[in-house]
């Protein structure tokens, strides 16, 4: 299996650093084959402007989706921008590793997702029509593959429990399962979730790897996490709302799981 590693944390020495040797090292035993973005140490440009399309015209304003979608039809993006979409066209699994940083991932990251999800790449593919709204949310060009994601978070899991102060798990990480990796096709995995970093002994170390590692084993058999596919019956088209009788009387991300 090819699996690819998208990896931000500023410090190699950290915990974070340490996770991300140990599943290089786990899977590369394995023999998978291993790629890593490493995206601090690349001094990956975060945000997303009229650099990244060189080709366009300069007298124009620019526009992120059809600057992008441009660029990415002519093949003149960005190099950084190109040599990331190859590594997705390779990796068979793409792991997402990064601390949990004001509830959502570090900027360094979002813009790794916003320059590397160019329009015609990870959307604005397929037919839209009245009964098909283009392929995404379990359709599109990440179909096959297979994404999961290794969070690590400051704050006690009871933190982020159903009633902990910090919201549910599983809600704060939905619009990143879900919107960034389910839309363009990703089968996603559950993730895991490294909880109270600032508090990790040698005993704690042992309980992390050996369940990281667990993962690690099962990547290719592991259950995805069970969303709804957008144009396969359950929701209506165009207006993209679950039909009346899918989860009647249920509301939020919760409604979107099978």
């Amino acid at each position: 299996m090819n699996v690819l590693i998208v990896y931000a944390h500023p410090q190699p020495r950290s915990l974070n650093g340490a996770l991300r040797d140990f599943a290089v090292r786990r899977l590369e035993a394995a023999g998978h084959r291993v790629q890593v973005s490493d995206l601090y140490a690349m001094q990956w440009k975060a945000t997303l402007d009229e650099h990244d399309a060189p080709e366009r015209d300069p007298r124009e304003p620019f526009h992120a989706s059809l600057d992008s979608k441009r660029a990415f039809a002519e093949g003149t993006q960005s190099a950084d921008i190109a040599r990331e979409q190859e590594k997705l066209r390779w990796a068979d699994t793409v792991i997402f590793q990064f601390p949990m940083w004001w509830f959502s991932m570090p900027a360094i990251m979002k813009g790794w997702f916003d320059r590397v999800y160019a329009y015609g790449f990870a959307y604005g593919v397929g037919e839209h029509s009245d009964t098909h709204w283009g392929d995404r949310y379990g359709e599109g060009s990440m179909s096959g593959k297979r994404a999961m994601l290794v969070v690590t978070t400051g704050g006690w899991d009871s933190h982020y429990s159903a009633r902990g102060i910090n919201g549910p798990i599983d809600d704060l990480l939905f619009p990143i399962q879900h919107g960034m990796l389910f839309y363009p096709g990703f089968d996603v995995l559950p993730p895991v979730v490294v909880h109270r970093t600032g508090k990790v002994d040698a005993a704690r170390w042992d309980a992390i790897t050996h369940t990281l590692g667990g993962r690690l084993d099962t990547l290719a058999t592991t259950a995805p996490i069970p969303y709804r596919r957008q144009n396969f019956g359950a929701y209506d088209i165009p207006a993209l709302t679950l039909k009346d009788d899918v989860s009647p009387g249920q509301t939020g991300f919760a409604a979107h799981l099978a």
